[in-house]
């Protein structure tokens, strides 16, 4: 897991400024320069099952394996009739889209999400969906020419290549085609000596030459297995080492300094002060407080929309008259950060009860205090949002919203449409979330200790 704080130019890939990178000059996240594991070798080799077993063995959530065979070509109309035929030549590397490949496993690397193309061998031809990828630790990408291209060398963490004997390799072959890809066995072999035999020796086989590790006999080679494994859990560990220390540096200042001009509390009536007296009181009863609790939610929501840009309009009233107004200039939603920001659900709903809603699930390592990202489920079109109001009960620490934010900016949002709207926060959260995004701007009900439990959720859900 990766993380960076530092004043950098952006980099430039395919020449072109990367504005997503540009905007972590302060803060990346653990998903940030994924390691890449290429993982080569003939058809039948038994690539997919090693890579298999090393997810299995890793025991992570955010392994992905990546198949090269999603990257063939679209093929044209004489080329899809050759396929059909068992006479068109996917075993050569002019077969695979080794641009789009790049340009995919650029985005992943730069934290970016990544939509995968499906290849359905069946129809020999892309479908129309495509897969999404985002944040992943670890990709394992497999395939007959996944140590092929320079490029793709470029952005390999660890270089692997398989090796089996060939009487193995179309054995295995034979069975994966019938039974996966609903081809009959004499064109599976015909494909074989015609295609896949000579161009083993032509572009498979010189891939061992840039291979870190050979695997011979696949998964029954647990030497080779547990060296690979143990890689990729130092790698992690490294990474997870620098994104812990990039944010201690972020708590620089948090208590000399002043809050930022964007963090805008709500103001300290008689109404609102009574109110946290009894959403604070330990004997207030589970019905009140959520009452309670529920008008205050409405108030921080009423606060954030007081934030976001709005145009004049003018209205005809039923009387007759013209009324100069105001209208959001776009159109507004909401995410839900988990289960903290669940809480605020229902004053949102009394405020806007027709947005569009996300939600993003982020907890802490056990093993070592970093947010992690488990659950994220944002609208289609959230690029396109005029503003976002982003929902969490309690902030402390900041992890949690600094990733939670950063996940918006990968997903399109600019930061200075994000409006995040908190029960309470703590000022070390309030400095490293607003060092890292100064654009962003934050509503919060009280400014609170640094260390406060999240109480919140646990008396508003009752659990």
């Amino acid at each position: 897991m990766n993380g960076s704080v530092e004043t950098v130019e952006q980099p430039v890939v395919n020449g072109e400024a990367d504005g997503t990178i540009a905007m972590r000059a302060h803060y990346a996240p653990p998903w940030a320069d994924v390691s890449i594991i290429g993982l080569a070798g003939s058809s039948g080799s038994g690539k997919s099952t090693l890579s298999q077993a090393i997810v299995r063995k890793l025991n992570l959530p955010w392994v992905v394996i990546l198949s090269i065979d999603s990257f063939y070509k679209t093929l044209d109309p004489e080329s899809h009739k050759a396929a059909f035929r068992n006479e068109y030549d996917f075993d050569a590397p002019d077969a695979i889209d080794f641009d789009v490949l790049v340009e995919k496993l650029r985005e992943l690397k730069a934290g970016k999400r990544a939509e995968i193309p499906i290849y359905s061998f069946e129809k020999h031809a892309r479908i129309d969906r495509t897969t999404e990828i985002y944040s992943p630790h670890v990709i394992v990408l497999e395939g007959i020419f996944a140590l092929y291209d320079p490029r793709v060398l470029d952005l390999l963490d660890m270089k692997i290549f398989c090796e089996a004997d060939a009487d193995t390799c179309l054995s295995r072959r034979i069975l994966r085609d019938v039974r996966d890809r609903g081809r009959d066995v004499e064109g599976i072999i015909k494909q074989w000596f015609s295609f896949v035999k000579p161009n083993f020796q032509k572009y498979v086989d010189p891939q061992r030459d840039v291979a870190d590790i050979i695997v011979p006999r696949g998964v029954e080679n647990h030497v080779a297995m547990s060296m690979v494994v143990q890689f990729i859990e130092r790698k992690l560990l490294e990474k997870s080492t620098h994104h812990r220390a990039a944010l201690k540096s972020l708590e620089v200042g948090a208590q000399s300094e002043p809050l930022s001009k964007k963090v805008v509390c709500l103001s300290q009536t008689s109404q609102l002060r009574g109110m946290n007296t009894i959403i604070r009181d330990i004997d207030t009863s589970s019905e009140d407080f959520i009452f309670y609790f529920d008008r205050f939610a409405a108030l921080l929501v009423e606060q954030a929309l007081n934030n976001i840009p709005f145009l004049p309009s003018t209205v005809t009233t039923p009387q007759g008259y013209d009324y100069s107004g105001l209208r959001p200039r776009g159109e507004v939603s909401a995410v839900i950060v988990l289960r903290g920001g669940a809480a605020l659900e229902t004053g949102l709903k009394r405020v806007l009860h027709d947005c569009k809603t996300g939600r993003i699930l982020i907890q802490s390592s056990v093993r070592t205090g970093e947010p992690e990202l488990h659950f994220l489920v944002l609208p289609p079109d959230i690029s396109k949002h005029e503003a976002v109001i982003l929902l969490d009960a309690q902030m402390s620490s900041g992890g949690s919203a600094l990733m939670a934010v950063q996940v918006l900016v990968d997903h399109g949002v600019k930061p200075e449409r994000i409006v995040l709207a908190t029960y309470s926060a703590g000022r070390m959260g309030l400095h490293r979330l607003t060092t890292a995004f100064p654009d962003l701007t934050v509503v919060m009900g009280n400014l609170t200790r640094d260390t406060e439990e999240r109480w919140v959720e646990k008396r508003y859900f009752r659990c």
